[in-house]
């Protein structure tokens, strides 16, 4: 029977479910509709010899910075970086000014970002303690990923550090709650650990044990208080090894950049630029994540993006904002360690789509199959390539792997069937929708 697509992707290897395959993949009303092979009429077919198309990389964690702080960065300026790095789905956090804590904050930031946006999206909500009893309701919000609690400050004044305000925001709801786990109180106490001026001493004041105590914490509130949990941006192996006792209640976040990055080398080069919450630790932190990756204890990658201006970060430390950017670095990195044989395609697909999927509910994303949404990373894995300031659209402008020479780079975006990137082009138009969750789904 002869067939009409709004859209082919022809001759490239599809990763779906069962692995990685020779096919096409035909799509109609946003949806994939087809995997296989089709030869009928398409209102546009984009051949994908020698490419790889993976489902479309989702990043729940980004710091896009609107309301309130537009000079480092924006929702449109965020998502433009995203997509030119391969990514169609982003969650972005709340320490905005103001923060995104309220019902009328979220709608807010769900108007800003309509057709402004260039990647699908939802918002976290931050967990305050005034707005605790909300949260069962605010967390059911549509566009809404669920609650943030910060543990320790970051960027921002959200901050929830005792255990009875923990308590009282994990009794209010039901979805998993995403978790920055720093002991506040700990590093109070050691905030003269300080050095002026060295960077490298902000491992040493925000240490291995401020992560721990912490991560010690949440776990137990929330198995008293029978709640899920994601916990962002570990830093640390022996975090790894107590999560990996606690995966009925706990999954947990890396960053590429602290799989990346070893503190004997970024200070001394990158200065305040490598400075972020948690820091990037040693090496030996570093080599120790990569382990327990092996072990299958992470579930995501996220990219944390969090950017300032090359002035901010140009201060004094210990005055120097914490936070560096990396949405659109996120796969690019990913690419190239899976390249080195640090990690397999299908791992890479697991960090980066299948595992959001699947702890957050997303409906309709993280896969290749039937009545999914047709999103696609479309990427060459031989392709030999150096990151550039010219490359990066975040509007701080800059990345601490500028000059880095990668092996594998997404060519394509493709989101709910819409080519919004390709070979470094931008579409003509912003098309990114809420993302749907089944939490809020009815």
């Amino acid at each position: 029977m002869h067939q009409s697509f709004d859209l082919i992707l022809k001759n490239g290897t599809v990763y779906s479910p069962g692995g990685a395959q020779a096919a096409d993949i035909a799509v109609s009303g946003g949806k994939i509709v087809g995997i296989g092979a089709f030869s009928g009429d398409a209102s546009e077919v984009i051949d994908c010899t020698g490419l790889h198309v993976l489902p479309g990389v989702i990043d729940s964690q980004v710091h896009f910075r609107e309301p309130g702080l537009e000079h480092k960065e924006d929702l449109e300026s965020g998502s433009r970086a995203a997509v030119m790095g391969g990514v169609t789905a982003v969650f972005e956090m709340p320490n905005t000014k103001p923060n995104t804590d309220t019902a009328e904050r979220i709608a807010d930031k769900l108007a800003r970002a309509h057709h402004r946006m260039w990647c699908d999206h939802a918002f976290y909500v931050g967990a305050t303690c005034a707005n605790a009893p909300e949260l069962a309701e605010l967390e059911r919000l549509p566009g809404t990923a669920g609650v943030k609690i910060f543990m320790g400050a970051s960027t921002g004044d959200l901050l929830v550090a005792d255990d009875g305000a923990l308590a009282r925001v994990l009794a209010s709801g039901k979805r998993r709650v995403a978790i920055h786990a720093e002991d506040e109180f700990r590093m109070n106490d050691r905030a003269d650990l300080r050095v002026s001026g060295d960077p490298s001493s902000h491992p040493v004041w925000r240490d291995d044990e401020s992560a721990m105590l912490a991560t010690r914490r949440i776990l137990k509130l929330a198995r008293a208080a029978k709640r899920r949990i994601h916990i962002l941006h570990i830093t640390t192996p022996a975090e790894l090894e107590l999560i990996a006792q606690h995966k009925d209640i706990a999954t947990c976040e890396l960053t590429p950049q602290h799989l990346t990055l070893a503190g004997e080398e970024a200070y001394p080069a990158l200065g305040t630029f490598a400075q972020m919450n948690p820091p990037i630790r040693s090496r030996a932190h570093r080599d120790g994540l990569w382990q327990w990756l092996a072990q299958g204890v992470p579930d995501v990658i996220g990219s944390d993006h969090a950017p300032h201006t090359l002035e901010e970060k140009a201060k004094t430390y210990p005055d120097s904002p914490s936070g560096m950017p990396g949405v659109q670095t996120l796969l690019p990195l990913l690419l190239d360690h899976a390249h080195h044989g640090r990690l397999s395609m299908q791992r890479v697909i697991d960090l980066t789509s299948a595992g959001a999927q699947r702890i957050f509910g997303i409906v309709g994303k993280g896969r290749i199959a039937l009545g999914y949404d047709a999103d696609f990373t479309v990427v060459d894995l031989k392709k030999r390539w150096t990151i550039t300031e010219g490359w990066l659209q975040s509007r701080c402008g800059w990345s601490p792997f500028t000059g880095r020479e990668l092996t594998g780079k997404p060519i394509g975006t493709i989101i709910r069937g819409n080519r919004v990137m390709w070979e470094d082009t931008l579409a003509d138009i912003a098309t990114g929708e809420p993302v749907r969750f089944e939490a809020t789904a009815f």
